[in-house]
């Protein structure tokens, strides 16, 4: 997949392209489905199927209190590529992006830049200034500038609506599994390894690896969970504490990773961490020995969820 990170960089327009626009965060079962329609209507037209999104999403940049993601930037670029889209254009979205109107969006980005033959969008899609972009305006751009929208209609499983805002929610509430039948893969956070207060082995006798999280992430519901750790292309069971460390009196949110039979030097580098199932609230004890015993329990239990997957 070629990315282009400007919106300049595009010289010239695609071969026949079919071309949809979203931010796609968490890039859920319903925007794989996107994804396959235009696949599937780029290889009709022998042409090049591309996706459109933006980077920081829209309400970061137009909401004071902006949006907690589902994904990063670069997990959504990861699996946009892994639904077989050939181009991705990310576009850099800043206040003066925002006031383009959806006549110039149209006229100026997607049919000369692009060279836009057909568009697919979700049923909710609108864009350009004021939202003025809806889906009755493209179809009537379509028929102006000879290019058919299709319009993917919602995706249900079950008789759930898949969404962006339900699976924040489902996040929160520390439901994996729900998550995960939205998500189509398991809720992930990754980030760089960095040195804690480095009593996970010397006080409780199991060493962590700390993640910190940033301000624009989406926080699970604080406690334990039952995790899958990705460590340089490798996979392990482990287990993980999303919170303050109550019984220490601490003050900063970290994430706290226990891998199972795992003994190697981390720091500074890149893990992922699958969150596949919620095992407990955070709770203080009385001290390290208690905390300790507990968390003996927890892998417990946690490697026989492991073994039952």
């Amino acid at each position: 997949m070629k990315i282009y990170r400007k919106i300049e960089d595009i010289t010239e327009p695609f071969t026949n392209a079919c071309v949809t626009i979203g931010n796609f965060d968490g890039v859920h079962y319903g925007h794989q489905q996107l994804f396959a329609t235009v696949v599937e209507k780029a290889q009709v037209l022998g042409g090049t199927s591309v996706v459109i999104t933006f980077d920081p999403h829209p309400l970061q940049v137009l909401l004071p209190a902006g949006i907690k993601l589902i994904s990063t930037c670069q997990q959504k670029e990861e699996l946009i590529e892994n639904s077989g889209i050939d181009v991705l254009l990310v576009i850099p979205f800043t206040k003066e992006f925002a006031k383009t109107t959806a006549d110039a969006f149209v006229a100026e980005l997607l049919v000369k830049r692009l060279g836009v033959k057909e568009l697919v969008v979700g049923y909710d899609y609108a864009f350009g200034k004021g939202r003025s972009g809806n889906i009755n305006f493209l179809k009537q751009q379509g028929q102006i500038f000879n290019f058919p929208v299709t319009v993917v209609e919602a995706c249900y499983l079950g008789d759930q609506l898949v969404s962006s805002t339900k699976i924040r929610e489902l996040v929160k509430e520390g439901k994996m599994a729900a998550a995960r039948e939205l998500l189509g893969r398991y809720y992930q956070i990754r980030g760089t390894v960095r040195v804690g207060k480095q009593r996970g082995g010397r006080v409780i006798g199991f060493p962590t690896a700390n993640l910190k999280f940033n301000e624009e992430d989406l926080v699970p519901k604080h406690g334990v969970y039952v995790t899958q750790v990705c460590c340089e292309g490798r996979h392990y069971g482990g287990i993980l504490n999303i919170g303050y460390n109550p019984t220490f009196g601490e003050e900063q949110l970290v994430a706290e990773t226990h891998i199972f039979d795992f003994n190697e030097d981390i720091y500074g580098k890149p893990i992922k961490v699958n969150l596949l199932k919620f095992l407990r609230a955070e709770k203080k004890f009385s001290g390290p020995k208690e905390l300790s015993e507990q968390i003996g329990k927890d892998v417990l239990l946690a490697k026989k969820i492991l073994a039952e997957l």
